[in-house]
């Protein structure tokens, strides 16, 4: 009798969390725009276009980065979220320093949303900072965006500094 993988029969199993790759920079790219229009459409009289933030921005600079990481999500060989960060000391003149580091995307297609795949991209980058000796992480998180909070908040990250804006001129 021969066993054949669960994923034969189209069942989804857990994806696979490892470090991007090079070639995945076409899929990641694309992932970013996604993340990038869902804020502008949230908020379009802060955000640029996505097509705007390409111009400017590109995943790849992560890659070639030893203080920056990207993990990716892969399920069924298709990529289905990342996460970005980079870490470093933080020297402040009001503060002490600290080993600190950044979450500076974090992403999952919408229809693996409810398959706790952020929950294991935060894990796996965690484990990676905690091996370079990170002692505290930070996140930006915009108002508007809810369900980030949360999620935020359930991976045990609390508030740390208010940062309002108040627009002193009336939308053009």
């Amino acid at each position: 009798m021969r066993l054949i993988p669960n994923s034969s029969f189209g069942i989804n199993m857990d994806p696979v969390i490892r470090r991007a790759k090079e070639i995945d920079l076409f899929r990641l790219n694309s992932m970013m725009y996604q993340l990038h229009d869902e804020h502008h459409q949230q908020c379009p009289e802060l955000f640029k276009t996505a097509s705007e933030i390409e111009e400017e921005k590109s995943i790849s600079r992560y890659l070639d980065d030893p203080e920056c990481m990207v993990y990716v999500a892969e399920k069924d060989d298709d990529i289905v979220g990342f996460v970005t960060g980079h870490f470093c000391e933080l020297v402040s003149t009001v503060s002490k320093p600290v080993m600190m580091a950044t979450i500076d995307e974090l992403y999952v297609e919408k229809a693996c949303r409810r398959d706790k795949i952020a929950d294991k991209l935060m894990t796996r980058i965690e484990q990676e900072l905690r091996d370079y000796g990170v002692k505290e992480i930070f996140v930006e998180v915009w108002g508007f965006n809810q369900s980030a909070l949360d999620f935020y908040y359930q991976q045990g990250l609390k508030e740390h500094i208010h940062y309002l804006r108040k627009p002193l001129v009336d939308n053009e």
